[in-house]
C-alpha cells in the first residue's frame, strides 16, 4: 500500500471527496486503508457479514482511472461506503441478518444501493444486523453479536448497528443503514455518530425483488455518518421518487447540503424528556437536557413540550410486526429452526394481529400524527433522549430503566422515543451529545415536521 495517513479513515466523506477530486489521495489508497483496517480490527467488532475486497479494489481502480481521465465524477466518487446487510447487493451474499439466507446470492440491487453506486461510491462489504431487522441490538445466529468500539463488552445497537460501528471505528467513510422503529438512531446513539431518519418515503424503498404487497408505514432508508454535512450528501444522492415503490415521495428534493449551513437563530423548539410516558436513565435525562439547553445559548427558544403518548408501542408494534409475519411468517413452519429468538417471537406475534387489530392501530396511527402536528403547530423542532439507557452489555438486555420494569420486555422497552417516529412518518435524528459516567455515548433525539429534513440537518449541525 502506498504511504497514507492513517487519520484519513476518520476523516469526514466530503473532505475525502475533495483530496480525490483534486487528486492529493488515490481512491486505491483510501479503499485499501479501509479494506487493511477492516482486516486488522473486524475480528474484534463483527461489524461485517461480508466483505468483498476484490469488488472495492476493482471499482477504485476504476474510480482513479475516471479521476486522472478528467471524466464527470459523482457526489459520492472514490468514497468508500458500507451497506447494511438488509439491503439487496447484486451477485453480493445478503443475508438479511438470518440464517435462512446465509447464501443468498440476489439477482438486483435495491434502490439505494443503486444510487450510491450510481454516484461513485465504493462498496467495502455488508454491515451487521440482527434478523431482518427485528430488534433493538445487533445479535443473531450467523455469529458474534457485532460490539461497540467504544466498549467491546457493548452492544452497538440496531437494527444498524454494524452500519454504526463501521463508522466509529474508522472501518468505513459512509455507511446505509434502515430504521423501522429506530434502527439507525439505536445506533447512532449507542456509538456517538450521526443517524438520520429521513421522511417516510423520501428514500425508495424497492427492495430489489418481487415481494408481497403490503402497506409499509414504518420503515425507511438512511444515513449514518461521521457528520452532519457526510449525512446531508448521502442522503441527497439516496432520495427521491421512484415508481417501483407505492410510497415514494414525489416531491421535489430539497437541497439537504445547503441546508446545514442554514441559520437557526429564533426556532421554537419543545423540549420533552419522556412523551409522557416513558422511563429515562437519569444519566441520560441529564446529558440530554443540558445538551438540549444549548440551543437556547443559540439564541432559540427552548420549552418544554407538553406531549403525552399512550399506547404507543403497542400501535407501532401491530404495524410492525405484522409486516414481519407476511414476509418472513413461511419461516415459522421451516424444519431447520432457523429463526432467532426475538424473530420467532415479532413474528409471531404478527401472526396474532387481527384486521380489527390493524384497523385500530391505524386509526391510533393518525391521532398519534395529530398530537405530533399540535406540537408543530408551537415549535419547529421537538427534542428527546434519543434513547432511554446508553448502550449495554451484549448478552444483558436493560431488567429495570430508572426503577421501572421495560414495556413490554427488556429486548424492547429501551428505545420509547424512536418507534413513535416510525408510526408517525416524520423525520428524525440522534446527535451525539456527551457520555454517561462509565464513557457510554448519549444521543440527542432532533424531530422535525413531515418533510422538513432541512431543519433538522440545520439543528443538527448548528449543535
Amino acid at each position: 500500500m502506498s504511504s497514507i495517513d492513517e487519520n484519513l479513515a476518520f476523516s469526514p466523506a466530503t473532505e475525502l471527496r475533495e483530496l480525490i477530486l483534486t487528486r492529493e489521495v488515490s481512491p486505491i489508497d483510501i479503499t485499501r486503508l479501509y479494506l487493511e483496517r477492516i482486516n486488522r480490527l473486524d475480528p474484534q467488532l463483527h461489524s461485517y457479514l461480508t466483505v468483498t475486497s476484490e469488488i472495492a479494489l476493482e471499482d477504485a481502480r476504476k474510480a482513479e482511472q475516471a479521476v486522472m481521465a478528467g471524466e464527470e465524477l459523482g457526489p459520492l466518487h472514490g468514497i468508500p461506503i458500507s451497506i447494511k446487510d438488509l439491503q439487496m447487493t447484486k451477485g453480493v451474499r445478503t443475508t438479511g441478518g438470518s440464517l435462512a439466507y446465509k447464501d443468498r446470492i440476489p439477482e438486483a440491487d435495491c434502490a439505494v444501493v443503486e444510487r450510491v453506486l450510481a454516484a461513485g461510491a465504493i462498496m467495502l462489504g455488508k454491515t451487521n444486523s440482527p434478523e431482518f431487522g427485528l430488534l433493538g441490538a445487533n445479535e443473531n445466529r450467523l455469529g458474534e453479536p457485532c460490539r461497540n468500539p467504544w466498549n467491546p463488552e457493548r452492544t452497538s445497537g440496531g437494527s444498524s448497528g454494524g452500519a454504526a460501528a463501521s463508522i466509529v471505528a474508522g472501518l468505513s467513510s459512509l455507511a446505509t443503514g434502515g430504521d423501522g422503529g429506530g434502527s439507525i438512531r439505536i445506533p447512532a446513539s449507542f456509538n456517538g455518530i450521526y443517524g438520520i431518519k429521513p421522511t417516510q418515503g423520501r428514500v425508495s424503498n424497492y427492495s430489489g425483488v418481487n415481494s408481497i404487497s403490503a402497506a409499509n408505514y414504518t420503515s425507511q432508508q438512511g444515513p449514518l455518518t461521521r457528520t452532519v454535512r457526510d449525512s446531508a450528501v448521502l442522503l441527497q444522492v439516496i432520495s427521491g421518487y421512484d415508481n417501483r415503490d407505492p410510497g415514494s415521495l414525489r416531491a421535489t428534493v430539497p437541497d439537504f447540503e445547503s441546508a446545514v449551513d442554514r441559520g437557526i437563530e429564533g426556532l421554537r423548539m419543545g423540549w420533552s424528556s419522556d412523551f409522557g410516558y416513558a422511563s429515562v436513565d437519569p444519566e441520560v435525562k441529564e446529558v440530554s437536557e443540558k445538551a438540549a439547553m444549548v440551543f437556547a445559548e443559540l439564541r432559540c427558544d427552548v420549552d418544554d413540550a407538553g406531549l403525552k403518548l399512550d399506547g404507543a408501542f403497542d400501535t407501532w408494534f401491530k404495524l410492525f410486526s405484522l409486516n414481519a409475519y407476511l414476509t418472513q411468517g413461511h419461516l415459522l413452519e421451516d424444519p431447520d429452526d432457523p429463526l432467532s429468538w426475538y424473530a420467532r417471537w415479532a413474528i409471531e406475534e404478527g401472526s396474532k394481529v387481527t384486521g380489527s387489530d390493524y384497523a385500530r392501530a391505524v386509526g391510533e396511527r393518525d391521532r398519534m400524527i395529530q398530537q405530533f402536528a399540535d406540537e408543530f403547530e408551537k415549535y419547529d423542532i421537538l427534542l428527546s433522549p434519543t434513547m432511554a439507557v446508553t448502550a449495554f452489555s451484549t448478552d444483558q438486555y436493560p431488567q429495570e430503566i430508572d426503577g421501572q420494569d421495560p414495556y413490554p420486555n427488556p429486548a424492547w422497552g429501551f428505545l420509547p422515543f424512536t418507534h413513535p417516529i416510525n408510526t408517525i412518518g416524520f423525520t428524525a435524528a440522534s446527535i451525539p451529545c456527551g457520555f454517561d459516567s462509565e464513557g457510554m455515548p448519549v444521543g440527542l433525539h432532533v424531530i422535525g415536521r413531515h418533510g422538513d429534513e432541512e431543519t433538522v440537518l440545520a439543528v443538527s449541525a448548528a449543535f
